[in-house]
């Protein structure tokens, strides 16, 4: 019963699939006109607000002081030991997922008396003396945790790189502009030490990067890159990817994390060197289009395949559409059509069903579960499987490498970027320097704000990467959100469906063009214009108003709380 307490909490904290929230940023399109209002820049108090939830701290809590007692007779001490370890690490991802988000939140420690109301009024902690008590938590779990676990039952168990990691990541973020508006280096220091730790601790412990990028999402045991995992499989805890499967592929959901255009061209070339996009040149130089277009589709690192699925090519599940014999090629492509005056996709007219139709001809095939079916989408299927890793080996690497680049080592810092895209198998090239050019500690600043971007794309990641550089400009500079169509050239035929007929033909690939779209929602009114003076998000005021001489609000958003303190 101790065990399954403890489970309860894994199952209230461990993080899933993030699928839609690409939407948050400029990675995916969920839809016209569906951009969040915080990316549209109508924030206030109401509808940018934070409630503070203790429900997985006061568990954590309360396993831990109930530890205290158990006798060893009942749990073995170094079994308890482990427990407590695994409780702080889940409180101190508790805490961390409220400081990072509004600043100081009240610290509770202990299991609370509800029968004695005053001990439950406690006042909002400095946000520096939570970072202290977090760090301090994670210590004293990476002592506590194993780097491995012995029993393949405990697979998936938080580690002692795991505490070591968000220890990493959290003072990683702290030093960042976001929370460094002085720019102390002493906490990038800290963060380069911690997160150098980390990555010492999880490569003696067997972690590594997968040497296959693709296959990250689609292996437990094993697999070096799962630093943190959720264990997604058939029948008790499946993930059937519903939102990011095109039509006719899903069911009852589609449409989510269609990548938008800055992220199509945020992949380099294989041999290292950006993706060049000219609109004026695409329009008017058929030479130039062509081959933007071979670029695109067959010059790209192994990444940029294993994130996007795009039209044109056999989508990577066994369905047969209804009305077909067979597995043809799914043509979720444009042609322009005058009658609509606006580009519509051709896959209806070719394969004569439902397929199709999708804003952008493009979805995230990341950790896609490709045994499924629509047919089984809803239900699962025997055997489908997905791993979840909130936490992987990539990232601990490129967090130190930020870190080293901050504080002055720039050979660290371009050594990880190295690694990073030698697995991703882009050229290393005849100055080693796998297409990076970077030197400068601001120019490597910014490259490592690029390959995070290809490197985690669709995990969550992109939006709090930019908050906590403080470069929401990122996205204000892009305005609408911008798309690519790949386009049916006027008077080229329409492709044959069969499988072996697809766009990475160069024959048939001949017959389209790319097209700029600059904006694909239909209002005009909707951009990006996030805002540049609030990076933290306010207090709920009916929390508030609970106990308001305990949690003043933000001083962001007119109360006395100021969360750089």
């Amino acid at each position: 019963m101790i065990k399954a307490f403890l489970t309860d909490i894994y199952g209230g904290s461990m993080p899933g699939w993030p699928l839609g929230s690409g939407n948050n940023s400029d990675e995916g399109f969920s839809g016209v006109n569906n951009l969040g209002v915080y990316q549209k820049g109508g924030i206030n108090v109401d509808n940018t607000n934070v409630t503070l939830n203790y429900t997985n701290i006061e568990k954590c809590n309360f396993l831990r002081d109930q530890l205290t007692q158990v006798p060893a007779s009942v749990l073995d001490p170094s079994l308890n030991q482990q427990y407590v370890g695994e409780a702080k690490f889940w409180r101190a991802w508790a805490y961390w997922g409220m400081v990072a988000s509004v600043g100081g939140v009240p610290l509770i420690l202990h299991t609370q008396d509800y029968t004695k109301p005053a001990s439950l009024a406690v006042p909002r902690n400095k946000t520096s003396e939570c970072i202290t008590q977090i760090v301090a938590d994670l210590d004293s779990a990476a002592m506590l945790l194993p780097g491995t676990y012995s029993d393949p039952n405990d697979y998936g168990r938080i580690t002692k790189a795991a505490a070591m990691g968000l220890k990493g990541r959290i003072l990683m973020t702290w030093a960042s502009p976001l929370f460094n508006a002085t720019g102390d280096p002493t906490r990038w220091q800290n963060a380069y030490t911690a997160c150098l730790a980390a990555v010492n601790e999880a490569t003696t412990d067997g972690y590594g990067l997968n040497p296959n990028y693709r296959s990250i999402w689609y292996s437990g045991q094993g697999n070096p890159e799962l630093i943190m995992v959720n264990q997604y499989f058939y029948p008790d805890h499946y993930m059937n990817f519903a939102p990011i499967r095109p039509i006719p592929y899903t069911n009852g959901s589609t449409g989510n994390d269609q990548p938008l255009l800055s992220m199509l061209l945020a992949y380099p070339k294989r041999d290292g060197s950006p993706m060049e996009f000219d609109t004026t040149q695409l329009r008017t130089n058929p030479a130039y289009n062509a081959q933007f277009l071979t670029d695109f589709y067959t010059n790209r690192d192994d990444r940029f395949y294993a994130t996007v699925w795009v039209g044109g090519t056999p989508y990577p599940t066994p369905d047969i559409v209804p009305g077909q014999t067979g597995k043809e090629t799914t043509w979720d492509v444009f042609q322009w059509s005058a009658t609509n005056n606006a580009y519509v996709n051709i896959e209806p007219l070719i394969n004569g069903s439902a397929a199709g139709g999708d804003g952008v001809g493009f979805c995230e095939r990341k950790g896609l579960d490709t045994l499924m079916t629509a047919a089984t989408v809803v239900n699962g299927a025997a055997g489908a499987k997905s791993f979840w890793s909130p936490m992987r080996f990539a990232e601990l690497l490129m967090n130190y490498g930020e870190c080293a680049n901050e504080i002055g080592k720039p050979n660290e810092a371009l050594s990880v970027l190295y690694q990073i895209r030698a697995r991703a198998n882009v050229a290393a090239g005849p100055s080693n320097n796998y297409g990076i050019t970077a030197a400068s500690q601001a120019d490597i600043r910014t490259a490592y704000i690029n390959e995070r971007f290809v490197e985690f794309a669709f995990e969550g990641f992109r939006l709090a990467d930019l908050r906590r550089w403080k470069r929401y400009d990122i996205l204000n500079s892009e305005g609408y959100r911008h798309g690519l169509h790949v386009a049916l050239n006027v008077g080229a035929p329409l492709p044959s469906p069969a499988l072996t007929s697809t766009i990475m033909d160069p024959t048939i690939r001949a017959n389209f063009s790319a097209v700029y779209v600059n904006s694909l929602d239909t209002d005009p009114t909707v951009f990006y214009n996030l805002d540049l003076h609030h990076w933290f998000w306010a207090l709920s005021p009916s929390q508030i108003s609970l106990e308001p001489s305990n949690l003043p609000q933000n001083n962001e958003w007119g109360g006395t709380f100021d969360p750089l303190q």
